[in-house]
């Protein structure tokens, strides 16, 4: 797969909202051989992971907004507008643009990692350690869009 692939890849997992924390993780140690293959999958199975928390929480999460609408017997207009402050604030922007910015690291570090022509496994395992954090991320943008909006459920 390509940069185009990987970019593709983990662009389309992105598209939908998604969930910055990140936590503390044991460094495993330098595997001596990795093949080029090995970034390329690492790259997929972060794509994997982020579409199937989306395709877990998206679901749900519009139904709780669907709730929320009929609860405060909002028409479509005012759901628009009302709905936005639960998709979309500061603390939003910022599970936004850290995901931003390891999905570019992530890009270059999958890019340069299959185009090598010797792979560096020290490398790969620092592909793989920013993909935890863009998932960890992730999950946590999604927990705390949850939690706004199940306290508005609750009043």
């Amino acid at each position: 797969m390509g940069r185009t692939g990987i970019t593709l890849s983990l662009a389309a997992a992105l598209l939908l909202p998604l969930a910055a924390g990140a936590h503390a993780q044991a460094t495993p140690p330098v595997p001596q051989e990795c093949a080029k293959s090995d970034f390329e999958a690492v790259v997929d199975e972060a794509a994997a992971a982020l579409r199937d928390l989306n395709m877990k929480n998206k679901p749900a999460f519009q139904e709780k907004l669907r709730q929320l609408k009929d609860k405060r017997g909002w028409s479509h207009d005012e759901f628009l507008k009302e709905a936005t402050p639960y998709v979309r604030d500061a603390k939003i922007a910022v599970f936004d643009q850290d995901s931003e910015r390891l999905l570019n690291d992530i890009s270059s570090l999958g890019q340069e990692g299959a185009e090598a022509k010797t792979p560096d496994c020290a490398l790969r395992l620092e592909l793989r350690a920013r993909m935890s954090v863009l998932v960890d991320t992730q999950t946590a943008k999604w927990t705390y869009m949850f939690q706004k909006l199940d306290a508005a459920l609750a009043q």
